[in-house]
């Protein structure tokens, strides 16, 4: 099941259009903010897909009825661009274990790239809803590798893809290795760069995070 936000009009639309401003995108903590009020979005809308049991509540002049989480998900997200996304949804699921993965890039002399996991910091998600967020779908690749990990470690109960940009290519590259998760994207672009950049995108989301990394 794929879900777009900008499939309909909300706020949403709004910090959306802020990511992507090169005038906003001055503000590193702006930025970081709006990333963040897309992950609380994001948790809002994966939260109505979730299991509540029904529990009183006593409040000072009596009892109220209501339903209460289950089971909170488990959130994962690739580092560093998703931490301010990841960082939203924890805003919202805050009982939440969390789990940080890292990856990168290695480009071969053809100018093709193969993606490594280098560090995975996970607690048990056997039996568990798993969120596994990251601001760009480009490729695709990124994503597919941890995840397919991950589900190989573990039986999970259920994943959720989050991701505030993806392009047609990545989210159908996805969706193809990953067929039994649910996604929750931003926005799709239809064009991939030969780079793996997303055109129209908004960048490098962890350099306007968090600052060039620079170069080696």
């Amino acid at each position: 099941m794929i879900h777009i936000l900008t499939d309909t009009n909300s706020i949403a639309n709004h910090f959306l259009a802020e990511l992507r401003n090169v005038d906003i995108q001055n503000d590193q903590m702006r930025f970081r903010r709006n990333l963040e009020r897309i992950g609380e979005i994001f948790a809002y809308e994966i939260s109505k897909t979730l299991s509540y049991e029904n529990k009183k509540v006593v409040t000072p002049l009596g009892e109220a009825q209501t339903q209460l989480l289950i089971d909170p998900p488990i959130l994962a997200t690739i580092l560093r661009a998703g931490l301010p996304l990841h960082q939203g949804l924890l805003n919202i699921f805050d009982q939440s274990s969390c789990a940080f993965i890292a990856a990168y890039r290695k480009t071969k002399k053809s100018g093709e790239f193969e993606i490594y996991k280098e560090y995975q910091a996970t607690p048990d998600l056997n039996g568990h809803t798993v969120i596994v967020s990251d601001v760009m779908l480009a490729t695709g690749k990124s994503m597919v590798l941890i995840c397919k990990e991950l589900l190989a470690e573990y039986k999970i109960k259920h994943l959720h893809i989050v991701s505030a940009i993806a392009s047609e290519e990545g989210l159908e590259h996805t969706k193809a290795f990953l067929p039994n998760a649910s996604f929750w994207i931003g926005a799709v672009d239809a064009e991939l760069t030969s780079k793996a950049y997303i055109v129209p995108g908004l960048g490098d989301a962890g350099d306007l995070a968090y600052g060039s990394k620079g170069t080696k």
